[in-house]
Formats: C-alpha cells, sequence, structure tokens
C-alpha cells in the first residue's frame, strides 16, 4: 500500500508531504497506481521547484518508493499561493486515486508545526 502523509500548518496550508510504500496493484513495472501516485508527487516537487526556485524546499528521497518535501518557510505570500496551489492540487489527485483504490492508497492529512 502507499501511504501519504499531508502536513497541515495552524492556518490549514499545506506545509509538505511524505510517501512511502509500493501499491502492489499490479507487478513491478505495471502498476498504474503506484505510477499515479508518483506522477502526482513529483510532478508537485518539480512545479514547486520550478516556479519557487530549489532553495524553498527540502526534498529527501532516501530509498525507492519514498519521497519526502517539505517547504522550506516562511514564504512571501505570492509564493506561499503558489505552493499551495501545486500543493492542493496533488492532493486532490491523490485523494481521488485513493477514492478509486481504496485497497492500495492511503492519504492522511496530519497536523505538523513545524515539519
Amino acid at each position: 500500500m502507499v501511504k501519504t502523509i499531508v502536513f497541515i500548518d495552524d492556518r490549514g496550508l499545506i506545509v509538505g508531504f511524505e510517501t512511502k510504500g509500493h501499491a502492489g496493484a499490479a507487478p513491478a513495472g505495471q502498476d498504474v497506481v503506484c505510477a499515479g501516485v508518483s506522477a502526482l508527487t513529483f510532478t508537485a516537487v518539480n512545479g514547486l521547484e520550478h516556479f519557487l526556485g530549489a532553495d524553498a524546499t527540502e526534498v529527501r528521497a532516501p530509498k525507492p518508493g519514498e519521497l519526502r518535501c517539505i517547504l522550506k518557510l516562511p514564504l512571501n505570500q505570492a509564493d506561499s499561493k503558489v505552493a499551495q496551489i501545486i500543493l492542493e492540487t496533488m492532493l486532490l489527485g491523490l485523494e481521488q486515486i485513493q477514492e478509486a483504490y481504496p485497497a492500495y492508497v492511503q492519504v492522511q492529512k496530519r497536523r505538523c508545526v513545524p515539519c
């Protein structure tokens, strides 16, 4: 199962996420569930780095099937808005995959101050 924790601050803003595991919905290389989660999470990281700069995030991928991305706060108002659009879009996609494949994907929101 792929488990994603989305970290939320006191204001209700997403400040990062952590994804671990493999869905196991199909053989390696054919698992569309894993591919979907990977595409959403890596695209979110790429978007944050592209639009905010690589210094705006702390990203770790210690081993295959793991990804952690935390915003380096504080962000200015404009960057915070961009970050929220990117991260909320990622969360929306992950929740839709979870709805379609509940046995393979789990998304949780967790309050995190600081992460």
